[in-house]
């Protein structure tokens, strides 16, 4: 019997299954879109290198710095930035504030080159376990990669940028460059760019004088420089400042002990006191325009000149405070006009949150005025509460007393009447008692005047602008009242038509007839000038009829003299606008600017002399090179003019053989400078201007310009008021100063009760004066050698004898005085019917 073995069963070999031909076409697919995506990248990746900015320019850093405009005095008066920023070495940083900002914002700076792979795995893992991004890895080189050569836009590429521009800053940068570059460039909160205008904003300090605890308060603001302002969020800026210095005690830079003394230490808010720009802003914006004709808007922002001014910085205060003053003075007379608007409940919140961050102060400047919302009414007490952004407070009822009676409403919603003031209720609010902790301030109601006003102030022996103000807020409107509008000036044209009838045979003691007189007019009525007052004097002199600032006697005078000579008169004082020619020019018909009469007057107040009104004495770039510097010109003292010139018998500078001023007179802005007087031109004998003086003395002394005596001093002025009040005018001057003020609506039309001349635009003037003229030596306007004063008899325009009823001293252009008496015949009497 055959046995069979069996055999061991073979394991059964599985055959490899070919691919499909879909799944193939998508690994070879998958292979090369990968491929294309890597070359694609790495083509991105080189793209960036050769297109990326160079980081060479670094080392010569030079970020846009403010230009700083100066007074003239010194007095730091404007600023003209894009951002607000004064370039320190590193050397001059404090090493501890250095080491602050390197704790808070990139620990590993000294350790890594431009980016720090620690401190992204340190973030991604803080990031991840939160489930949302509390921590960023950027270095400080990174960040100055993108604040200098980057956009701030979030996107990937800006990322990849950042990151290799980082490590080319690392390659051709020392680390005290690239510091150096970050701590001036870094905004901090305030309008302040770099650790130098922030110490000076928040603290009043240079940066090197700061202590621990402000280095620390700084080096924290650069998270979030508006939630951490120590100005608006003192607690949340002491708790960053404490994180700050436990990151500094981690990092061996500081001690515990010296953290906790730092976070002890008192922190003063006492910001350096900055330049009140809306104050000066329209002095500003002239010297801003000149600049950028000249050297270009790029330069005069970036490139931190130092302008010089002729501005007084005190006298442009009193400008500015004795404009607004006086408005609010011509407005409160015309009566409240109610709340700007009304508010709902709901929009009482957001309002004032939107006015809380136009508020940097810690406390309300007492005096300044906000917008504020009645939260409150207490009709028994005839009381509001209200709130300014933050800040809550009281409106007393003696403090709204000017407005009349006005009745309180204690619900929201406009009430019926402008007579009554409810919840809601928007006002404008100046304080009285700022606030303490951001409560307990108290108000008196405001209002924002309709009626706008000008103000310039000329040194009258040099040309140079002291002062100007064009409107009661420049930033609702920039348009210049000072140096653009043109009005008419009324009776303040007057002394420059009686100057003229001084050249011209007449005398101070020359006798008009003041009766009413009628003109053909071309038309189907005749023209019957009238005297303001409807009072007619019958025969006065010269310096009763300017005194008094009578019409009939002015139109007369210029009917006597010509209206083409006192056209021509005019343009020699530098008057430029065009000017009627016919007899309503006496009555002031013809528009002219502030500038211009203010000028003008400034012949007078020089002893003759015309300077150029002008802003800018100097100007250096950043690294102090003059760019321009104009020399000061000076009007000489009397008696450096030519015996000639003064007696009328040569032409004065600028003259032709005929007396007459070449038609092209200078525009205000740069002095006229000559040889013969070193930039002023003399226009008009000594013995006329300073007659004129004496005549606008009398003015002051006894007429319309009364007000002004307030001074205390020599003074000479004329007042202007045209028909229906629709302007109102002061212009006068002492020996060192002459300024001109206008008052009017834009619109024209009536400022109503008190708004003459004398009433409206004279209170404005002596306010100015009596600030701007504190401290400055009482002075008496020289008499030239050529002036004789005698006793005259004003009934008659005759020499008077001691004794005479009613006599008064006058002066004349020695030989022009009278020669007979009272009592003899009147052959030397000039008269005009």
């Amino acid at each position: 019997m055959e046995i069979y073995k069996a055999q061991p069963r073979q394991p059964q070999r599985r055959l490899k299954k070919a691919p499909t031909p879909t799944l193939k076409y998508l690994l070879w697919g998958g292979a090369g879109g990968a491929t294309i995506m890597l070359l694609a990248f790495l083509g991105y990746f080189f793209y960036l290198l050769g297109a990326l900015p160079k980081v060479d320019r670094l080392a010569d850093y030079r970020p846009p710095i403010l230009s700083q405009v100066y007074g003239q005095d010194g007095t730091l008066v404007g600023e003209f930035y894009l951002e607000r920023r004064t370039v320190v070495p590193v050397d001059k940083m404090p090493k501890r504030l250095i080491q602050a900002f390197v704790s808070a914002e990139d620990s590993n700076f000294y350790q890594h080159k431009g980016i720090d792979y620690v401190g992204i795995a340190r973030a991604a893992v803080k990031n991840l376990i939160s489930m949302r991004k509390k921590e960023g890895a950027s270095t400080i080189t990174q960040q100055v990669a993108k604040s200098m050569l980057l956009t701030p836009e979030k996107k990937f590429s800006r990322k990849l940028k950042e990151a290799i521009l980082a490590k080319r800053m690392e390659e051709r940068l020392t680390k005290d460059e690239i510091l150096y570059i970050y701590l001036n460039q870094i905004y901090l909160g305030a309008g302040a760019y770099g650790v130098q205008l922030a110490a000076e904003t928040y603290f009043g300090k240079e940066v090197d004088k700061l202590n621990l605890a402000e280095m620390a308060m700084l080096a924290g603001l650069p998270k979030a420089p508006n939630s951490y302002s120590p100005i608006k969020h003192l607690e949340r800026a002491k708790e960053r400042q404490g994180y700050v210095l436990e990151r500094m005690v981690k990092e061996g830079y500081i001690t515990q002990a010296e953290a906790d003394y730092a976070k002890a230490t008192p922190i003063v808010i006492q910001p350096l006191k900055k330049v009140n720009a809306e104050q000066s802003a329209y002095f500003l914006e002239q010297v801003r325009q000149q600049l950028v004709e000249k050297y270009g808007e790029e330069r005069l922002y970036k490139d931190g000149l130092k302008i010089y001014t002729t501005m007084n910085a005190e006298m442009q205060r009193g400008a500015y405070d004795s404009v607004v003053n006086g408005l609010k003075a011509v407005d409160k007379r015309q009566g409240f006009r109610g709340a700007a608007k009304y508010l709902a409940e709901a929009e009482v919140e957001p309002f004032c949150k939107k006015v809380e961050d136009d508020i940097d102060e810690l406390s309300l400047k007492q005096g300044a005025v906000y917008q504020g919302v009645v939260t409150g009414v207490d009709p028994a007490k005839h009381e509001l509460t209200v709130r300014v952004g933050d800040r809550t407070g009281t409106l007393p009822k003696k403090n709204m007393e000017w407005a009349g009676k006005v009745e309180l409403v204690n619900s929201y919603g406009k009430p019926q009447t402008k007579r009554a003031i409810g919840l809601g209720a928007v006002l404008e609010l100046q304080v009285k008692e700022p606030d303490k902790n951001r409560t307990g301030a108290v108000f008196a109601l405001d209002q924002v005047p309709e009626a706008q006003a000008a103000l310039i102030a000329i040194d009258p022996m040099t040309g140079g602008v002291r002062a100007m103000v064009g409107g009661y807020d420049y930033k609702k409107s920039q348009f210049n009242r000072a140096m653009q509008a043109k009005r008419n000036p009324g009776s303040a044209f007057k002394p420059i038509i009686y100057a003229a009838a001084l050249e011209h045979g007449m005398t101070t003691a020359s006798i008009i007839d003041d009766t009413q007189v009628e003109y053909e007019s071309g038309g189907d009525k005749a023209w019957k000038p009238k005297n303001y007052d409807n009072v007619y004097r019958g025969p006065v002199t010269m310096r009763e009829a300017l005194t008094n600032s009578i019409n009939v006697v002015s139109v007369k005078i210029l009917e006597q003299i010509g209206v083409g000579t006192a056209i021509d008169y005019a343009k020699k004082l530098g008057i430029t606008s065009p000017l009627a020619s016919n007899l309503t020019l006496a009555l002031g018909s013809s528009s002219v600017t502030p500038m211009e009469l203010t000028s003008a007057y400034s012949v007078f107040a020089s002893g003759g002399y015309r300077t150029t009104p002008y802003f800018v004495t100097k100007v250096l770039d950043r690294d102090g090179n003059v760019l321009e510097e104009v020399p000061e010109p000076k009007v000489p003292v009397f008696g450096q003019m030519s015996s000639a010139q003064a007696q009328g018998d040569a032409p004065a500078q600028g003259e032709d053989e005929e007396g007459k001023v070449p038609p092209a007179v200078p525009q205000p802005g740069q002095p006229v400078i000559t040889e013969a007087t070193g930039g002023v031109i003399p226009v008009i004998p000594p013995e006329t201007a300073f007659i004129m003086t004496n005549l606008m003395q009398s003015v002051v002394s006894s007429g319309t310009g009364g007000r002004a005596r307030a001074l205390g001093r020599p003074v000479a002025g004329k007042t202007g008021t045209t028909n229906d009040m629709k302007d109102a005018w002061f212009v006068g001057y002492v020996p060192q100063l002459v300024a001109g003020v206008w008052v009017g609506y834009d619109q024209e039309r009536s400022l109503g009760a008190g708004g003459s001349g004398g009433q409206a635009a004279a209170p404005i003037w002596t306010e100015f004066m009596q600030r701007a003229l504190a401290g400055l030596p009482v002075k008496s306007f020289p008499t030239p050698g050529n002036v004789t004063f005698a006793l005259i008899d004003p009934r008659n325009g005759r020499l008077a004898k001691d004794g005479t009823p009613g006599a008064v001293q006058e002066c004349f252009v020695s030989g022009t005085e009278p020669t007979s008496y009272s009592s003899e015949p009147a052959a030397d009497t000039v008269s005009a019917q």
